[in-house]
């Protein structure tokens, strides 16, 4: 029976292992194949002068990147990876690599973001593609995790839409039988309306669609949004929230991934808390004394603007008090400074992760905020009619998954964070 790598011991005595040659070392005599799965490397040492002639044979035939079963006995040596190796007394081919490999697996030789891109099957059995994604495995777990243990109920909305959630026109049009939708952009509105349905604690981890026409580092057309949602809280209940998701996400990312943080080369960063808070106002100002261009109060940040701060503040740090003009039309705005709303915005020195605001839960105040934005509230009327009949006070948040990982593992591109990403370019594989 198969054993993974990992458990494969001088103890283990004899061993059954299936894996991908990772590396083949041939020095004449002795032969040395690297196996290789999801869970660490072994090597396979093949003595001619010693070795069945079908294992020199098929071992012969065996390429790069090809599957292959290996009975032996296993022995310490303390040149092997992991102290031991594997004597085989079969070696079996199940399924033979073609050559040359569109990429290099064994990381030797470096390969461009596209031919990665194109090959992810390849590109995932590296080891330190791999890693990110096992860390990015644990960071939906402890999110999970948390949120179960606060009492959140988890939800799936739809992906289908008749309009768009936050208006603009960043959507992507479906031809839905003798109807047009669109592909959502957030759960937002469903996730109020659930406020509504008395569910008061929500939560849902899913992909979100925005049509827009960007090729950065950091943009993705879909993406991953961890959403919450919950009654009888403002928007510093949501920061707080907000705060322990991210340094559980990093708590057990450090105490269960300690081969992946090796393999990727990082020690990750300790957070400190709490988060340091300052107004949007005050980030103009410091944006403003920083960087060339020109920038004043409702003016959105830019691309350099949140470095300059990011610079400034070193640290994950919320943007709190947004003008009401520039964030979305649900914004609950200062009872005693209407142009100003409970909003937050939670940033990375690199970059923003996450929005959240205090919500209009008023219906008539909501309609008034959507005419403002120049949108129309019947379109809205599905989203609007529980506003009639009973809305709590509520808060919610939106955190980019895609955003949190890239991150926290200090990767230079976006597309390294998600499986296979969709950008404006990109629709395959």
């Amino acid at each position: 029976m198969r054993i993974p790598i990992k458990d494969v011991t001088p103890e283990t005595e004899r061993a059954v292992v299936i894996g991908w040659i990772n590396e083949v070392r041939d020095l004449g005599g002795l032969a040395f194949y690297i196996l290789r799965d999801r869970t660490g490397f072994l090597q396979v040492t093949i003595v001619k002068k010693k070795a069945p002639e079908a294992v020199i044979a098929a071992a012969k035939e065996a390429s790069r990147e090809s599957v292959v079963r290996v009975t032996g006995s296993v022995k310490a040596t303390e040149k092997a990876p992991g102290g031991r190796e594997l004597i085989p007394e079969t070696f079996e081919i199940i399924s033979r690599a073609e050559s040359p490999l569109p990429l290099d697996v064994s990381e030797k030789v470096p390969a461009e973001i596209d031919t990665r891109l194109d090959n992810r099957y390849l590109d995932a059995r590296r080891p330190r593609v791999a890693a990110i994604f096992q860390i990015r495995s644990t960071v939906t777990h402890a999110v999970n995790s948390l949120l179960y243990e606060e009492e959140f109920i988890n939800i799936t909305t739809s992906k289908i839409v008749a309009a768009a959630t936050e208006g603009g026109t960043e959507l992507f049009p479906l031809a839905y039988f003798e109807k047009e939708a669109f592909l959502n952009q957030s759960p937002q509105l469903y996730k109020q309306m659930m406020m509504a349905a008395g569910f008061e604690k929500v939560y849902e981890i899913a992909p979100i669609f925005r049509a827009e026409e960007h090729n950065t580092t950091r943009h993705l057309n879909e993406a991953t949004s961890i959403d919450v949602e919950v009654s009888f809280a403002d928007h510093h209940d949501m920061m707080d929230l907000l705060e322990r998701v991210v340094v559980r996400a990093y708590t057990s990312v450090a105490e269960s991934c300690g081969p992946a943080l090796e393999a990727l080369g990082i020690e990750l960063a300790v957070l400190k808390t709490p988060f340091p808070r300052i107004t949007y106002a005050e980030a103009i100002d410091i944006a403003a004394l920083s960087i060339e261009e020109d920038i004043s109060y409702g003016d959105d940040l830019s691309t350099a603007a949140e470095r300059a701060i990011g610079e400034e503040m070193g640290e994950h740090y919320f943007i709190t008090d947004w003008p009401t003009e520039i964030k979305p039309y649900y914004a609950m705005p200062y009872e005693d400074n209407p142009t100003v709303c409970k909003a937050f915005d939670l940033m990375h020195p690199r970059m923003e992760l996450s929005s959240g605001a205090q919500r209009i839960h008023e219906h008539d105040l909501l309609t008034t905020q959507i005419a403002a934005k120049g949108l129309s509230p019947d379109s809205f009327s599905f989203y609007l009619q529980p506003f009639r009949y009973g809305m709590p006070p509520h808060a919610g948040w939106g955190l980019g998954m895609d955003r949190l990982i890239m991150t926290m593992l200090g990767l230079q591109n976006i597309r390294e964070a998600v499986l296979f990403p969709r950008d404006r370019h990109r629709v395959t594989p």
